[in-house]
């Protein structure tokens, strides 16, 4: 599947069109030649931190950052390490690239790309083949390589019942999703994919739930005070009420508010021929179009709910039929 399917709303309420932010982690390929592979793909002007972050500014889509996603190499942490040990270290004297070699073993290099018109998803797709045709290795690569992929989306309203219903859909949907990922099992016991706990499906898919934003965002923050979630609605909840969220004991310094639904997936399949953005986005459209269908997202709930000891979220064999739907045109 190749195609980038459309959403059900395309624009957002003030009538511009919905963004989508991506970022990909992979292996076996340098932050350099990342960076070449934005600049030749989308312009801009290569700059480095250290070895350790690189950007792409000024590119037609904005700002790219390549990094190996590890603070402590990013911040330079190791330093103070060093000295507790008693070993002083000139930070210029060559130790980054060292670190930075060693790292991208294990830690992942994670492409950051500035939010774009989901429209132009086909051309960050055009990147994703690039760096694969460089070398680039995604997450079934080798058992070290926990990567993920992340989609932030730009949400179509900041509307409670708009929301409360996308949270419906993804719970429902949730281990759907999981097997159209082929997410293996070691991925499933990370904290990465750590599921909403059964009490908040509960409660959220209950037909009377109806709350304003502030008990929405209240009962997000009862059940899931961690960025932990498939779906972590932390960003967009702060840039609705900052200060509710912070009040709450959450990740404060690493919860970045902006108006966007945070998919968090568990594998980064960069590598792999048959494999491109366009799958993981078109999951998530079918996220939004069960949310968009307001009976069949009715009935499924109640379905579930009248289901007891019946996996939240996993969808019956007479569902899966209805669920094509959502991926026609």
């Amino acid at each position: 599947m190749t195609c980038f399917m459309q959403l059900p709303e395309t624009r957002t309420a003030g009538d511009e069109i919905r963004r989508v932010g991506v970022e990909m982690e992979m292996a076996q390929i340098s932050l350099p030649d990342m960076a070449r592979a934005v600049q030749r793909a989308f312009g801009g002007r290569i700059e480095s931190d250290n070895p350790f972050v690189v950007h792409v500014r000024g590119t037609r889509h904005g700002d790219f950052q390549l990094e190996l996603d590890s603070n402590l190499l990013k911040e330079r942490e190791y330093l103070k390490f060093l000295r507790r040990l008693g070993v002083e270290v000139d930070p210029e004297a060559g130790l980054d690239e060292v670190l930075s070699d060693l790292a991208g073993l294990v830690v992942p290099h994670e492409l950051v790309a500035p939010p774009v018109p989901w429209t132009a998803l086909p051309e960050l797709d055009e990147l994703r083949e690039a760096l694969r045709n460089k070398g680039a290795l995604g997450t079934h690569a080798s058992l070290l390589y926990a990567f993920g992929l992340q989609l932030n989306v730009e949400a179509a309203c900041l509307e409670a019942g708009y929301l409360r219903d996308i949270l419906r859909a993804f719970l429902l949907l949730h281990e759907w999703l999981m097997e159209r990922g082929e997410v293996d099992l070691s991925r499933r016991f990370t904290p990465y994919v750590n599921p909403f706990p059964g009490r908040y499906a509960r409660r959220i898919l209950a037909a009377d739930y109806a709350p304003d934003m502030a008990g929405l965002i209240d009962d997000y923050l009862r059940d899931n005070p961690t960025r932990n979630r498939p779906l972590d609605m932390l960003p967009l909840f702060t840039h609705v009420d900052r200060a509710r969220v912070m009040a709450a004991p959450v990740e404060r310094h690493l919860v970045k508010p902006r108006p966007a639904f945070h998919y968090r997936l568990p594998n980064c399949q960069i590598d792999e021929p048959d494999w491109s953005l366009a799958l993981p986005w078109n999951d998530w459209v079918a996220v939004e179009r069960l949310a968009d269908d307001r009976e069949r997202l009715a009935a499924l709930s109640e379905e579930v709910l009248a289901s007891p000891g019946h996996a939240l979220g996993r969808i019956g064999d007479r569902w899966r039929s209805a669920l094509v739907e959502l991926f026609q045109d």
